[in-house]
């Protein structure tokens, strides 16, 4: 869905003779680029020639488009589809073209934001999700067992005599033990937040 201005229509664009572009709506200079990020965010906007006020946003649209295809890397356009393209200009099907892309391009849209959904629906509820919540739990559980039966990590028992080295044995042990409980839940949980 396209966002207006707070008036209701789209934001008017003046392009100069020098070939500046000025934003109506800002009261700024702006570029090709702000023109795309615009787009990219769903802002309705019209161009106009600033001398004879003639709509000229196709032809800026289509100048971003070949300005985005030139940066290099992977191109959108590919050449059989511009080849087609070309070739239907002038042809008696060439009145059906317009419609028939913008279905087309309206259907792929859709597509992918109910793809954007399933997927993130999918993670949200993943059984990585709920495997880090029980180890978490169950972590929990750990800790409070040790709190409770006195044996608090990281601190030396209170005995005295000979049950003092096997009891700081014990503990020396559990702390390890939890030690690699905890390690092993931060890595599970990495791998929750990398999946999500």
């Amino acid at each position: 869905m396209k966002k207006s201005t707070p008036d209701g229509g789209p934001v008017i664009v003046k392009k100069y003779a020098n070939r500046r572009l000025y934003n109506t709506e800002t009261s700024s200079y702006i570029t090709l680029e702000h023109l795309a990020v615009m787009t990219r965010e769903g802002r309705d906007f019209k161009v106009v020639d600033a001398r004879s006020d003639e709509d000229i946003t196709h032809n800026v649209l289509t100048q971003i488009i070949m300005e985005e295809e030139s940066r290099g890397g992977q191109t959108m356009l590919p050449v059989s589809f511009l080849r087609q393209l070309i070739s239907l200009y002038g042809d008696s099907m060439q009145a059906m073209v317009p419609g028939y892309l913008e279905a087309s391009m309206d259907s792929f849209s859709r597509n992918q934001e109910q793809f954007k959904s399933a997927v993130e629906g999918a993670f949200a509820h993943s059984p990585f999700a709920e495997i880090a919540k029980r180890n978490m739990e169950m972590f929990e559980a750990a800790t409070a067992a040790f709190k409770s039966a006195g044996v608090v990590p990281g601190a030396a028992p209170v005995a005295a005599g000979a049950a003092a080295a096997p009891a700081a044995t014990a503990s020396a042990s559990k702390d390890d033990e939890i030690a690699a409980l905890k390690s092993q839940l931060s890595a599970l949980q990495a791998k929750v937040d990398k999946l999500a």
